[in-house]
């Protein structure tokens, strides 16, 4: 970084390592939770102050996001939900483009990790039964909190409201220095802060209905899911998912089986999922429906080790360790074998992924600049995480955290298995055998079989998996009471079906453990969203033209093929060539407009299409009969035999051919006008 810059930056890199080494001291001390908490987010709030003057003093590049926002919506890759009926704010459509640049997206993440990596392919559905948000969590701190106009009962984000409300006031020309000082200190804290600290704020500046000026009503708290009712009855109450993930825990023991019972194994999906997001914003960064692809990797708590990670040890990465971040410095170059091998990085399998994710987002077109792998701070990270780390690609919105790679530990099946009584683990074999005391109730098949019917092996797996302990209290209510209901399932069972419980010593050669996990978790819009910024490009020759400088892997559209004229001899080679491409699985533009070739070039160079084949006069005359290939970037061209075309094209959209390879061996040609 300049020297000029670096100077102005010193001052908050010391603030940040001050406040990081009070709070360090706090612990070691033993403080309370609350004061470390209140350190806490006075160092966060430092920190987001030293990355924003950072950015400003060092801007990436420049970016013009209106002009950008004018070629998404004029070659429409996506657009707001119902636009004509006036639009739903955090809900978008993709237009043809944007389905096809996301299909490739993820056809591209289906062979780099599925396949590669020998995954499970899973779909689950999105409709989810109450108790098993119940038992992950969701239903208890997926929350927000928000506040309504007593009048109108315009709901707002309460974090949201209070930053817009405090912004437009440092933005007031009557406020004092020091008053701008103050506020921009608490903007900085405010996600940090708790339910009352955001209500103080709000009674303090005397904050009313943005819409109307109303007062507000106090804050509530907000669960993000969307309800629903499942069946004619509405009995069964659920949610729309809030994550894929759990879809994929709840069918542990059946992929388990799929995998002949071994570990590792890792599951996939891709699918949408929704948060009723009550203040949505940012385009397509925080919207209620979104495209997740999640990959829960299994394996033995304590062996994390990877049989591929040599593979990728030397590859150098960006890392912005949760150390870094409190002692305000800036991300570090290191190879993730360093990075494993020196405790930075928990185990080898979470920075295998790591190292996955990134050569993923490099090949779609991410900038490796705009790049870097944020570690989550203690604060930050769930209570069952034993490191989490954020892959976050830089927009005009800053630092965005596009997918998330976090070692869950054993948290979500410990927490399904506890909530059902269905066994989730995996059997170890011991270096030794060794005695163990084991309590079974002693059942009445026949009796449990006429009573559940259907689900009678049900009740018998839920029996045989329990604890001694759970056997014992089992036991102890049906003396005392002559029944007892499972744990979490409505199965009341009597003395006669268990009439008493069968103690032994065995021998045993084997041991049960709950598998931990490795997530991969990708937000596509985001991903999506980074892309296309990070690719807009301007000519620097006309400030005019603006497109899409996306890798040819996810294109949406390979390869346009422009007849210079619309005489009839042109109409076979546009058959032609348009044939063989398509045989090439590439999919193909035809424009056989009359504008000029360069008006041409233009058009297909907006929509991202990375290469354009035109057929001009010599193309008539030649023998053998010859063609001009251009390049989208560098906008050279080459004169190549028709013939060669197709599998030249299908090799460079394989990456098996670089445009560096076609210059060397085909002949550069001089761009020409049309001719009618």
């Amino acid at each position: 970084m300049d020297e000029a810059i670096e100077k102005q930056l010193s001052p908050l890199r010391v603030r940040v390592k001050e406040q990081g080494d009070k709070v360090r001291e706090m612990k070691a001390a033993g403080a309370p939770d609350i004061d470390i908490k209140k350190e806490v987010l006075d160092l966060k709030a430092r920190r987001k102050e030293l990355e924003e003057l950072t950015l400003k003093l060092d801007p990436p590049d420049t970016f013009d996001r209106s002009k950008m926002a004018d070629l998404v919506k004029r070659r429409f890759f996506y657009d707001n939900s119902f636009a004509i009926y006036g639009g739903i704010t955090g809900q978008y459509d993709l237009g043809p483009l944007g389905c096809d640049l996301t299909r490739n997206m993820l056809e591209e993440w289906h062979k780099h990790f599925v396949l590669q990596e020998h995954m499970l392919s899973v779909s689950c559905s999105i409709l989810t039964p109450e108790p098993v948000l119940k038992a992950s969590g969701h239903m208890d701190k997926f929350a927000d909190y928000m506040v309504k106009d007593t009048l109108s009962g315009e709901c707002y984000r309460l974090d949201h409201l209070i930053k817009l409300h405090l912004e437009k006031k440092v933005s007031d020309k009557k406020t004092s220095a020091a008053e701008k000082a103050e506020l921009g200190l608490v903007l900085n804290r405010l996600d940090g802060m708790d339910v009352g600290e955001l209500g103080a704020l709000v009674k303090k500046h005397d904050m009313k209905s943005p819409s109307t000026g109303n007062p507000l009503t106090e804050p509530v708290e907000f669960n993000l899911m969307f309800p629903i009712t499942i069946g004619p009855s509405g009995a069964i109450r659920g949610f729309l998912r809030p994550e894929t993930a759990q879809g994929i825990f709840v069918n542990f023991k059946r992929l388990l089986e799929f995998n002949q019972n071994r570990l590792p194994f890792a599951a996939a999906q891709v699918g949408n999922a929704y948060r009723n997001e009550i203040s949505p914003r940012s385009g397509l960064l925080r919207v209620r429906e979104f495209t997740m692809a999640e990959i829960e990797h299994f394996c033995d708590p304590d062996d994390k080790s990877h049989p591929k990670f040599d593979s990728v040890s030397n590859l150098e990465m960006r890392l912005y360790s949760a150390e870094a971040q409190m002692a305000g410095e800036s991300v570090r170059n290191i190879t993730i074998g360093e990075a494993v091998r020196g405790g930075l990085v928990a185990n080898e399998t979470l920075g295998y992924y790591m190292a996955r994710i990134q050569q993923y987002l490099l090949k779609i077109g991410i900038k490796e600049k705009k790049l870097r792998f944020r570690q989550h701070m203690a604060n930050e990270m769930a209570h069952y995480a034993c490191d989490c780390w954020d892959a976050e690609c830089l927009t005009s919105y800053g630092w965005i955290e596009c997918v998330g790679c976090a070692d869950r530990s054993a948290y979500d099946l410990t927490c399904h298995a506890k909530a059902t009584g269905i066994k989730l683990s995996v059997e170890r074999p011991l270096p030794e055998p060794k005695d163990v005391e084991t309590v079974t109730p002693v059942l009445d098949n026949k009796l449990i079989g006429k009573t559940f019917l259907k689900q009678s092996k049900e009740v018998q797996e839920a029996l045989a998996a329990l604890s001694i302990e759970d056997a014992e209290t089992l036991d102890k209510n049906l003396t005392a009471d002559g029944k007892y209901t499972l744990p979490g399932t409505s199965f009341e069972l009597t003395r006669s079906m268990i009439p008493s419980l069968k103690r032994e010593i065995k021998k045993v050669h084997v041991e049960e453990i709950v598998p931990s996990v490795i997530e991969p978790s990708f937000g596509i819009g985001r991903v999506f969203y980074a892309l296309l910024e990070q690719t807009f490009t301007v000519r620097e020759d006309d400030d005019k033209r603006t497109y899409f400088a996306l890798p040819t892997i996810v294109a949406p559209v390979k390869v346009s093929v422009l007849p210079l004229s619309s005489k009839p001899e042109f109409e076979p080679f546009t058959k032609q060539l348009a044939s063989a491409l398509t045989k090439c699985n590439l999919s193909v533009k035809i424009d056989d407009s009359t504008g000029s070739i360069g008006r041409r070039y233009a058009r297909t160079d907006e929509v991202s299409i990375p290469f354009a084949v035109t057929i001009d006069f010599d193309t008539l005359s030649s023998s053998p009969h010859t063609v001009t290939l251009r390049e989208r970037d560098s906008t050279l061209q080459v004169r190549i035999p028709v013939s060669e075309v197709a599998p030249t094209v299908q090799r460079l959209a394989a990456s098996e051919l670089q445009w560096s390879d076609v210059l060397a061996r085909w002949p550069r040609f001089a761009q020409q006008e049309a001719t009618k």
